[in-house]
């Protein structure tokens, strides 16, 4: 494996979205990430399309660069399996319920025992402290306990929807990579292992709360919650004469050269809503209403020519099926075709980043259910256990 992580080894005991992000992108990023999944398989490998039973797409694209192995955890034999990966892996991350792995002996005590310099990384959906701890998380759960749906609802037609986006998962997975990664840190400076957990309620207040704040931050309050800005109705796609473009008009220069492209280019003088970014932000919805009365005028090519040309933010709006022809994307090699050993010709997306020294590669193509149980347990003198059973 290339990339800045090569070396270190991590044990992956997670399903469906939030653990496995978290730890693709630290297999993108070099580290060898051994997935241990129940004989039926991770929930994700059969749902949505496929072309063979438990390869799924969704499947594919958070699950490459990993072994896979298979361990049916309430066998004493197989949890004894475990126990030997853990005891020379660099970190453990699981989104079992904590309840769940004291089940089956595999407590933060009992892994730590196996090996004291492990990091444990425990994805839960609330603290552990607090009185929702036993309670079930989805995504859709979460983004209701943090006000998202109420925020849609303000800004639209009254109704509260889940943003159409696994955001959740994939923000608390990252933020777990983040603390792994930290941990791992604090071990090469003092040797300690550490157990981590990360909540995903916890995480994702502060993604909400950190801009809608506002006047609550004070004690005594001195004003409402709620970012003005993001709460703008008129804060959207703005349609043009055939379709719509994206456009975002912030410092005092935006606005005067975008009314002076609208041939109105003494429209900012003398109007106190107009003279400071405070200003505007407190009327927002209606300077931001005279703009798409604006837009509706010309085309969205005029309007991406022109503001572009001018230095204005502008962006052309993409569908699902438009981004993936994004010259951008084309330019920088973002979606690539590649051959999957068992899933032939697919679409797969760029690792992270560029590095100078370290480029993160693809290499290994998301596995089969317990593809790689022979050579992981092999290389513990364990070879022939239950683990090595596998699809075709």
């Amino acid at each position: 494996m290339a990339g800045p992580l090569a070396g270190l080894k991590i044990i992956d005991l997670t399903t469906v979205l939030m653990g496995p992000f978290a730890t693709q992108i630290l297999a993108d990023l070099g580290a060898d990430v051994i997935k241990v999944e129940p004989p039926e398989g991770d929930t994700v490998r059969h749902l949505g399309p496929m072309r063979n039973p438990g390869m799924s797409a969704g499947f594919l694209h958070v699950n490459r660069n990993k072994r896979s192995v298979v361990l049916d955890l309430k066998a004493p034999g197989d949890r004894e399996s475990l126990l030997r990966l853990l005891q020379d892996a660099d970190a453990f991350i699981t989104n079992v319920r904590p309840a769940a792995m004291a089940r089956l002996q595999l407590d933060a005590a009992t892994i730590a025992a196996a090996n004291p310099a492990i990091i444990q990384l425990s994805l839960v959906g609330y603290g552990q402290d607090g009185p929702y701890a036993a309670k079930a998380a989805y995504d859709d759960m979460i983004q209701a306990a943090c006000a998202i749906p109420s925020l849609i609802a303000e800004v639209g037609d009254g109704v509260p929807r889940y943003v159409p986006l696994a955001i959740v998962d994939r923000v608390v997975g990252q933020a777990a990579a983040t603390a792994l990664l930290a941990a791992l840190v604090h071990r090469l400076k003092t040797g300690e292992g550490q157990s981590v957990e990360i909540p995903m309620f916890e995480t994702m207040v502060p993604y909400v709360m950190s801009e809608h704040m506002s006047g609550l931050t004070y004690v005594p309050p001195n004003g409402e919650p709620g970012y003005r800005r993001l709460l703008s109705p008129s804060r959207q796609a703005y349609a043009t004469q055939d379709g719509h473009v994206c456009t975002m008009l912030y410092t005092t220069r935006h606005w005067n050269d975008f009314f002076a492209l609208a041939g109105q280019p003494n429209r900012c003088e003398g109007d106190a809503r107009m003279r400071t970014i405070a200003d505007r932000t407190r009327h927002i919805d209606a300077l931001y209403a005279e703009v798409g009365e604006v837009l509706k005028t010309r085309t969205t090519e005029y309007w991406l020519d022109v503001l572009g040309s001018a230095d204005i933010p502008v962006m052309r709006l993409h569908t699902l099926g438009s981004i993936m022809d994004d010259p951008h994307l084309r330019a920088v090699g973002f979606f690539r075709e590649v051959d999957h050993p068992s899933e032939g010709r697919m679409v797969e997306m760029a690792p992270m980043g560029r590095w100078s020294r370290t480029q993160p590669a693809s290499p290994r193509p998301a596995p089969r259910l317990g593809e790689h149980g022979e050579e992981v347990f092999a290389s513990l003198g364990q070879a022939g256990s239950a683990d090595s059973r596998s699809t075709p």
